[in-house]
């Protein structure tokens, strides 16, 4: 026979001051955690780095490149490139005005040095190379060169952008800078009108609400300290993933545990008696599925890239703070409100406000599954596997830099003017460090290789600060000396086509299949390179990763479930609804005109998908095994489908309206993940979850639990 919350706790004689105390103490607690963390919003973005080389493997050829730049070219510099074009030739007046124009930019704060006037072949344009302080801000830099000349009055015949690294660097910061304000307030009012709808209440709204802001703001303390004591290397997409997994997670967890608070409400008087059933019936639940989310994200931790290694530890801090006031916070403020905080609907043991076992939506859902197991398993497998098969249209090789901003783009504008008039890698060559015995040898096969439009290497003593290559001896350039560090020069592959392009790409293999094979010590790097040498590791990082958080999630699930056959039937159902959620995620954006992918949003979706879908499996199944214990498999099973249908389903609404969220930051990046992660999360909660999952469960009965006990019930 169950015992009730009331005859359960009886044998918990605390004292009443106590009873009142300690919830004090923890609301008092959070709210110190909230007015100190609260204030660390604003300076979170002082510690982030959108740098996409600061990112890379340290074995990267493009990581040496990076790192022996500096030595070559003094301080570490970012060039900005003015590219100022018309439908015509410049006249000797516009060209007048814009070299004053350069000596005004020279004189700019942050400008390190800017080269002379470099005008195209055509005659058409003209460019001008700006090194700014990479010490500085450079977007502030970059903003105010563009103030400059827009404020020039250059006429509305000639376009003029500011791009380059600097441009491109600019432009993602300001797709960024509405992480901190825009993209909370909108996953925050998404998650409130969402409860408002779940609760009808005015007040439990807020209370789940505030444990998510409480959570985020002890998480962002974290991990703002840690990232200023160098500990951690936090991105813009780390930032904004952190925001809405704390906010989604936290949320999940509160409607998980006030479902079961309200159903104690409804057997007891005693607000301190429902407090215990409740942190009883919902603990392991939570605390087994926050540390499956973190287990799956600290398997990022093996990537070869810093970004993805970074995310781990970094989201898996926000879900343990999510874990930590969803179990501490939100019950301490459910026991000092009471029935208070469901008004007007506050259950009682008179008055429940529960429907009868089997009534409503998830009583006709249950039926359904009892009536029609395994036509109803057949085809929603099927519909899942079709949903699938979009993944064949997965391009997710990694998309140009100049697309990484959604909408408008100065430097992508820039970028277009100078691939007109000028070959597309001006501005931004390809850099190759060499031996200096090998500069003829390495020079002589790079001007061989298709794509290279220009070749030179860096040179103290020339004005311009490279020697074009090879020298003529009748040019101002012949007694000049290439700089030489540690016995390595730094060449200089000006490439045919713009720095992000395929074209670029494949241009930088051939290259590398070119110089690789005059000496070991040959590097070759770049703005073009950085990208490849990206998309590899992330290629790595998924055949590595992905396999592994299978393994540790599977292994989890066995552990909670005490089952082998029930944790491999949640683990191939989720990494089912996850390929269905990346094949329709890959047609959508298809659909959108975005047909490249970001090579980490598969991996990044992967763990997010497969870990937060198990999530919900979790709940789901260890509230059936409850009831199985109880009831026998098949009942349980119906009536585990039945009392956690709506919470279940109200935190998977919550969980993909915070995802879609960063659909608000004009990031491609972070679109993408949105789109795939918030179909995921419902797909998990609707098709998976209500249907798939205890189907699978009554048809396999009570083998399910095996090895358990409970598998040894006659079917």
């Amino acid at each position: 026979m169950t015992s009730s919350p009331a005859s359960a706790s009886t044998r918990f004689r605390v004292p009443v001051w106590l009873r009142v105390l300690l919830p004090v103490l923890l609301i008092l607690g959070w709210l110190a955690a909230a007015g100190v963390g609260g204030p660390t919003f604003g300076k979170l973005s002082t510690v982030v780095s959108n740098d996409q080389s600061s990112f890379l493997p340290a074995s990267a050829e493009s990581t040496t490149v990076q790192d022996a730049l500096p030595e070559f070219l003094g301080a570490d510099e970012v060039p900005a490139i003015v590219v100022v074009a018309a439908d015509r030739d410049l006249t000797e007046a516009e060209l007048a005005d814009l070299d004053a124009l350069q000596q005004q930019i020279a004189e700019l704060d942050g400008v390190v040095e800017t080269s002379p006037l470099v005008p195209s072949e055509d005659g058409e344009a003209v460019q001008i190379v700006a090194l700014l302080d990479s010490s500085g801000e450079v977007a502030d830099d970059v903003e105010r060169l563009r103030a400059l000349i827009a404020d020039a009055g250059l006429g509305d015949e000639l376009q003029a952008a500011v791009t380059g690294p600097a441009g491109f660097s600019a432009d993602i910061g300001e797709a960024f800078a509405g992480i901190d304000g825009i993209l909370l307030l909108v996953a925050l009012a998404a998650v409130l009108v969402i409860l408002i709808i779940v609760y009808r209440s005015p007040l439990l709204p807020l209370l789940v609400l505030f444990t998510s802001v409480a959570a985020l703001c002890l998480a962002i303390l974290i991990v703002f300290e840690l990232a200023k004591a160098d500990v951690l290397t936090l991105s813009g997409q780390t930032q904004g993933i952190l925001f809405i997994l704390v906010v989604g997670a936290a949320t999940d967890y509160g409607l998980l545990y006030t479902a079961r608070f309200r159903e104690a409400l409804g057997q007891t008087r005693s607000r301190w008696q429902a407090t215990l059933a409740a942190l009883k019936g919902s603990t392991e639940p939570i605390v087994a599925s926050g540390g499956t989310v973190i287990a799956g994200l600290l398997c990022l931790l093996l990537s070869d890239l810093v970004s993805n290694q970074q995310l781990g530890p970094v989201a898996a801090i926000g879900i343990a703070c999510a874990i930590v006031a969803g179990l501490t916070l939100l019950p301490a403020l459910l026991l000092a409100f009471g029935r208070v905080a469901f008004w007007p609907v506050a259950p009682t043991p008179e008055r429940p406000r529960v429907k009868p076992d089997g009534k409503g939506l998830w009583g006709a859902v249950s039926r359904l599954v009892e009536r029609r197991t395994r036509t109803v398993w057949i085809v929603t497998a099927l519909v899942l596997g079709l949903g699938a098969l979009g993944v064949t249209q997965l391009q997710a090789e990694g998309v140009p830099s100049s697309e990484f901003v959604v909408g408008e783009s100065q430097a992508r504008d820039g970028q277009a003017l100078l691939s007109e008039h000028y070959p597309g890698g001006s501005g931004t060559p390809t850099q190759v460090l060499a031996p200096e015995g090998d500069l003829d040898e390495v020079a002589e096969a790079l001007a061989d290789v298709d794509g290279v439009d220009g070749v030179a290497v860096v040179s103290e003593d020339s004005p311009s600060g490279t020697i074009p290559l090879p020298v003529d001896p009748r040019s101002p350039f012949a007694a000049a000396e290439p700089t030489v560090v540690d016995g390595l020069v730094l060449v200089q592959a000006t490439l045919a086509d713009a720095p992000d392009s395929d074209a670029a790409q494949e241009t930088v293999r051939q290259i590398r299949d070119a110089v690789h094979p005059i000496a070991p010590e040959v590097a070759v790097g770049g703005t073009t390179a950085i990208a490849i040498d990206t998309n590899v590791a992330s290629s790595h990082d998924r055949a590595l990763i992905i396999p592994i958080v299978l393994v540790v999630i599977s292994l989890i699930l066995m552990a909670l479930l005490r089952s082998i056959v029930a944790a491999l039937m949640l683990l191939v159902t989720t990494v089912l609804s996850y390929y269905t959620a990346l094949g329709v995620g890959a047609l959508i954006l298809q659909a959108m005109g975005i047909p490249e992918m970001d090579p980490a949003v598969p991996l990044f979706a992967f763990v997010f998908l497969v870990a937060l879908g198990v999530d919900y499996n979790i709940f789901l199944m260890t509230r059936v095994r409850e009831e199985v214990g109880r009831l026998g498999h098949r009942e349980g099973v119906l009536r585990g489908l039945r009392v956690t249908g709506g919470v279940i389903t109200s935190a998977g609404v919550v969980l993909a309206a915070t995802f879609a969220a960063l659909g608000v930051i004009p990031v491609l990046f972070l679109l993408q993940l949105a789109i795939i992660v918030a179909l995921g999360v419902l797909i998990d909660t609707t098709l998976v979850r209500s249907l798939l999952v205890p189907a699978l469960a009554l048809e396999i009965g009570p083998k399910t639990w095996w090895p358990s006990k409970l598998a040894r019930e006659r079917r």
